[in-house]
């Protein structure tokens, strides 16, 4: 006997109710809760089968000598830490147009020179493939391609081909017959994803699922879906600019702090030999209320830009707008500036903005915030040259950061021969001149030469 059963699920974040409800309780999203049916057998007993999985030690169990497999974009490797672990289940998300697809057709095409790989996709057809692929350059001859939105005969088709690599695009398209829910719900995204995991776990498929994002940027279906997964990249970028940043947000065989740059050319995804460059002004001279410092995003050092802008506001309460960097810092920052630097934009429209499209977060670019504020409302231009970083306390004072020597190299390797640096981080550099400051005060005092 089969027992039909059905729940109200939230297909916002999954959460499951008895009876419909306007409003669903855990995310506060209306008219969210769509009803969900399943199939569920009774079994008798549970019975220990003959190929059940027993319990070993961690002294039985033989380590995979396998290396990772090179993925041919170093951007990927690095982000991946090293390339593609066997096995694997890697999720890939990011905004509509943003270049998923055309990194795992790329990826796919290059790994089907060594290896089988099979594309499954669920939104295209296979002649949409084949355009795409002649537009792309891409020698395709060994890559299989299975249009299919159906998970068993998915799993069927990886019986009969054995690849080491596949490709699912995208979750959201796919469906199960074990359940009745449309494609893309909470329930069929959910029990989908636990079939592909099973089947890359048992036969050591190195699986990469393409997954959309809701309007506010995260995944869309079930949070349970990154939990399942090994690692979970993100791809940010604004889709009319060239330029795209693969993060991982997990990874359970690498850093979560490294990044990949790219950029989207006629030919596809390439990755960027030098990224600082993307993130600095073109020409020589930069504008008044523009300053640059060192981020570190991971290992890797990057050069960024950082302007400011201050203006007369014709509203009772000043606006406070920043692209790339956090709010509240900012205004923090700007406190500081007024009450212990003496130069006020509290009663000014003040916008912020880093170059390049790419996000930071560490308070080591708190110094070249405070430059550019206060290089706008002066409008001094600082010298093009000039670099800065340094944390920033309520008190004033200028902190320390972590590794100062590692972006101090970078700076002299970009031609700045100028660097203002805390005290604590005062190195030696060849070819750069490194100026150590106390408070904001020293540093306001020392731009006021220029």
């Amino acid at each position: 006997m089969s027992k039909r059963e059905s729940s109200f699920v939230c297909q916002n974040c999954g959460y499951e109710a008895s009876r419909w409800l306007g409003r669903c309780p855990s995310c506060g999203e209306w008219n969210t809760m769509v009803e969900e049916r399943t199939v569920k057998k009774r079994h008798p007993g549970r019975q220990a089968s003959k190929d059940a999985v027993k319990p070993v030690t961690l002294g039985q169990v033989k380590a995979d000598e396998r290396p990772r497999v090179t993925t041919a974009h170093p951007e990927l490797d690095r982000v991946l830490g090293g390339g593609l672990v066997h096995g694997s289940l890697i999720l890939l998300g990011g905004d509509p147009g943003i270049g998923k697809s055309t990194l795992a057709l790329q990826l796919s095409a290059r790994l089907a020179d060594g290896m089988k790989v099979l594309y499954v996709s669920g939104e295209e057809s296979a002649l949409q493939l084949k355009l795409r692929t002649e537009r792309l350059g891409l020698s395709t001859d060994e890559l299989y391609i299975l249009t299919e939105t159906d998970a068993e005969e998915i799993e069927a088709s990886v019986a009969d081909i054995c690849p080491g690599f596949l490709v699912i695009d995208s979750i959201q398209t796919m469906t199960t017959a074990a359940l009745s829910g449309a494609a893309g719900s909470v329930g069929q995204v959910r029990e989908v994803a636990a079939r592909f995991q099973r089947l890359a776990k048992r036969q050591g498929i190195t699986t990469l699922i393409i997954g959309h994002v809701t309007k506010v940027g995260t995944i869309a279906g079930p949070r349970t879906l990154e939990h399942v997964v090994d690692t979970v990249l993100y791809f940010e970028g604004e889709r009319f600019e060239q330029y795209r940043i693969l993060r991982a947000v997990k990874n359970r065989f690498g850093s979560t702090n490294e990044i990949g740059l790219f950029e989207m050319t006629s030919r596809g995804l390439a990755d960027i030999d030098n990224p600082s460059f993307i993130f600095l002004t073109e020409g020589a001279e930069r504008p008044a209320g523009a300053a640059v410092t060192v981020v570190l995003e991971g290992t890797r050092p990057l050069v960024v830009e950082v302007q400011g802008l201050t203006a007369p506001t014709p509203f009772s309460i000043p606006q406070r707008v920043t692209t790339g960097f956090p709010h509240r810092r900012f205004a923090m920052l700007l406190a500081v500036l007024a009450r212990r630097g003496g130069v006020s934009a509290l009663n000014l429209d003040t916008y912020l903005n880093v170059v390049g499209g790419i996000s930071i977060d560490e308070p080591s670019c708190d110094l070249a915030v405070i430059a550019a504020i206060a290089g706008s409302l002066s409008d001094r231009k600082l010298p093009s040259d000039l670099v800065l970083f340094g944390e920033i306390g309520l008190g004033g004072e200028v902190r320390g950061v972590a590794q100062a020597d590692v972006r101090l190299k970078e700076a002299g390797r970009l031609g700045f021969t100028q660097a203002i640096v805390p005290k604590r981080n005062l190195k030696k550099v060849k070819g750069l001149e490194v100026i150590p400051a106390g408070t904001i005060r020293d540093v306001l005092e020392y731009l006021e030469k220029f």
